[in-house]
């Protein structure tokens, strides 16, 4: 699940020595190296790295202990969306599904590519005024507007005014065909209001040639290198293909040239320079790829209709940069940070700090020193669901007989950067949209214990797990039989979980109905449960690992999910929606 910080933020690496609750989310697991299709035995918290036995038909814990510590793998290297260990982690899904026999139901085999790499091409963007060339970077900084970005060579500069006074700045006709120059508000200490709204000044000047924002000089240091001049992770095909204005962020003495004097001297209006340049973005396939399959039902009047079934097989990486001490980290995140990346960063308080001293020291003491870790392995998220999914899809192709309907067994790839892949897939369906019956999305299914933060209540108030904890998302926002059914399934089986909705209530400020896949296919009108045991002090963070699992609930959300797919799919009729569809390209709101 994304992050709900615009940019997830990086471990804190400095001042802390070490956390502070017992090795407490302990399984109490010895630490065992090698299993034989079993948990290993209590005696001692869960080991780092354990190799299982081979998996079984039935949904078991200590299958999804073997794919987990699999997948979850320090090899996967966090399985980045944008990187190679995305592809290694997908190969692993394939040949398990390929294995149990599912039918391929990608663009290529089981696989399909929605992401690419979108760059700006450094060796043809130019900028240019009476024979002076401004370096890329340095002088001025391209933003895509996307494939129908306007040509700008050769045209002429006009002053548009300050965004601090937008009652005067020049009217839209007086735009048109030329490049818009802008200067930056000041706040009420003088300072310059840099961030500014892209959308809204393409809005106002949409048929500019080009808009120029005075705004590289008040950037925060290292912006520029480290988010403007990346190349950004897209999806294949899309982005705006209409006319708009070419835009790209330029410094003070680029403004000044542009305009042939200083623009705050000037009036809205004023004429400048004649600019030559070009801006030129790339795009590259990128590795990362969605794996679809089907396991066909048995009913030849309802086998053309499905049961989704999804999860998401990216996580964040892996610190290129520097290792972290992972206890120490750990501690942090426990004492400090009990939400991981859903918290906001704060300085310890001194009775925190010492709280991270003492549970350092003891989880150092546990495990014989320091452990250094730079792999945001992603075991919870989501590698829980995606692991869950598979152990789903082998119950399924091993049972003697097959649900009604089919089954469509997905893990989608850039949920981290977005919820890419799963709105590829929707907008892309390699089954027909309106076939899928119900789309039902496990994310972060691993952990809840009493222990765990798993979220804040619409007021606030901090949530902890329990036994049989989980959160229920959306489940009843298309579809009033759906999620009834949810709880009729897990009465009826003695599943025995016990459901929370706070999370799911209209407004709420965590945003969770908006932040996974799921949220992709309700946009569709298609009928949508996510399932998830919420946030904790790992998430988003190098400690997310299978040490930590919760496997004996996996297990029982696994059942539950496995259960409701297949009454959803058995049912005389299509789930019933009942309430309003949303406009399937308006934002997502909870």
């Amino acid at each position: 699940m994304p992050a709900s910080n615009v940019v997830a933020r990086l471990l804190p690496l400095v001042a802390v020595s070490a956390l502070a609750f017992p090795p407490a989310t302990i399984q109490a697991q010895a630490a065992s190296s090698r299993g034989a299709g079993r948990i290993p035995a209590a005696g001692g918290e869960l080991p780092r790295h354990y190799v299982g036995g081979p998996t079984q038909p039935a949904i078991s814990a200590a299958d999804l202990m073997t794919r987990l510590y699999i997948f979850a793998d320090d090899s996967m290297m966090g399985r980045d969306a944008a990187s190679e260990f995305n592809g290694k982690g997908t190969a692993y899904i394939a040949s398990e599904v390929a294995r149990l026999g599912l039918e391929p139901a990608g663009e290529d085999g089981y696989f399909q590519y929605p992401l690419v790499l979108r760059a700006t091409d450094s060796t043809l963007s130019t900028l240019a005024v009476d024979g002076n060339a401004f370096h890329l970077w340095r002088d001025f900084a391209p933003r895509d507007q996307g494939l129908g970005a306007r040509p700008f060579d050769g045209i002429q500069v006009v002053y548009a005014g300050s965004l601090g006074d937008t009652a005067h700045l020049i009217p839209r006709e007086a735009a048109a065909g030329r490049i818009v120059l802008l200067t930056l508000a000041r706040d009420s200490a003088g300072n310059r209001q840099w961030n500014v709204n892209r959308g809204q000044i393409t809005a106002r000047f949409d048929d500019a040639a080009a808009i120029a924002v005075t705004q590289l000089d008040y950037a925060p240091p290292g912006f520029v290198a480290q988010v403007l001049a990346q190349p950004q992770v897209a999806v294949r095909g899309e982005g705006t293909t209409g006319p708009l204005p070419s835009y790209f962020y330029i410094s003070s003495a680029v403004s000044r040239a542009l305009l042939g004097a200083e623009p705050e001297g000037a009036a809205p209006g004023t004429t400048g320079r004649t600019v030559h340049g070009i801006i030129r973005f790339a795009d590259s396939r990128l590795p990362g790829r969605n794996v679809v399959a089907v396991l066909r039902g048995s009913d030849p009047a309802l086998r053309n209709e499905y049961v989704a079934i999804g999860a998401h097989n990216d996580h964040i990486g892996f610190n290129r940069a520097t290792a972290a001490d992972h206890d120490s980290v750990r501690a942090f995140h426990l004492v400090a940070a009990p939400q991981g990346a859903d918290n906001a960063p704060h300085q310890p308080t001194a009775e925190e700090a010492r709280r991270i001293r003492a549970m350092t020291d003891s989880l150092r003491a546990l495990h014989g020193g320091a452990r250094t870790d730079s792999v945001f392995n992603g075991a919870d998220d989501d590698g829980s669901g995606s692991v869950s999914v598979l152990e789903i899809a082998e119950s399924f192709a091993r049972a003697r007989t097959r649900p009604r309907r089919s089954l469509l067994f997905i893990w989608h790839v850039g949920e981290e950067y977005g919820m890419l892949g799963s709105r590829y897939f929707t907008d892309h369906p390699t089954v027909p949209r309106d076939s899928i019956v119900a789309e039902l999305n496990i994310d972060m299914i691993g952990r809840g214990g009493d222990r765990d933060i798993t979220g804040v209540t619409k007021e606030g108030a901090l949530i902890h797990g329990g036994p049989g904890y989980l959160q229920l998302i959306g489940s009843r926002r298309l579809s009033t039989e759906l999620g009834d059914l949810v709880e009729r399934v897990n009465t009826e089986r003695h599943i025995g979980l016990q459901f929370d909705y706070a999370l799911d209530a209209n407004g709420h400020p965590q945003n969770i109905y908006c932040r996974s896949d799921h949220a992709m296919y309700a946009r569709w009108g298609i009928p949508v449960v996510f399932f998830t045991t919420g946030g904790h002090a790992d998430y988003h963070q190098l400690t997310d690992e299978p040490q930590y699992i919760d496997y004996a609930r996996m297990e029982r959300v696994a059942t539950l999910v496995s259960s409701l797919a297949e009454r959803v799919a058995n049912l005389d009729h299509r789930v019933v929606v009942d309430k309003p569809k949303p406009d399937p390209h308006a934002a997502c709101q909870q």
